[in-house]
């Protein structure tokens, strides 16, 4: 799912599930390295955790939100709060085991 400045609210912080957001950049190597690991993840964990992309420089309002030094940025959400976060290209099971932290 594609997150923008006007859904990101209500896409995170009110979502049932648990949100993991990919915060990238057009111009960044390592953000385009991440796509198919994202794409991945999103069919393996479809309907149990919302996996999310948002692009920083057409979305600034979130990406100054948070405070953004560096992309990619991955941060894991439950309950519209921040459960964990990472900084550059992860393997996927580095990822995979940031998300299963907030499965039963």
């Amino acid at each position: 799912m594609e997150l923008t400045d006007s859904n990101f609210e209500q896409e995170v912080y009110h979502s049932d599930i648990p949100v993991f957001v990919d915060f990238w950049a057009s111009w960044c190597p390592p953000c385009k390295m991440m796509e198919p690991v994202i794409n991945s993840l999103e069919k393996e964990y479809d309907g149990r955790v919302k996996i999310c992309k948002i692009n920083i420089d057409k979305n600034r309002l979130a990406a100054s939100k948070f405070d953004i030094k560096g992309v990619p940025l991955f941060i894991l959400f439950k309950n519209g709060e921040i459960v964990d976060q990472a900084v550059a290209a992860k393997t996927e099971s580095q990822l995979k085991e940031m998300i299963n932290q907030v499965l039963p």
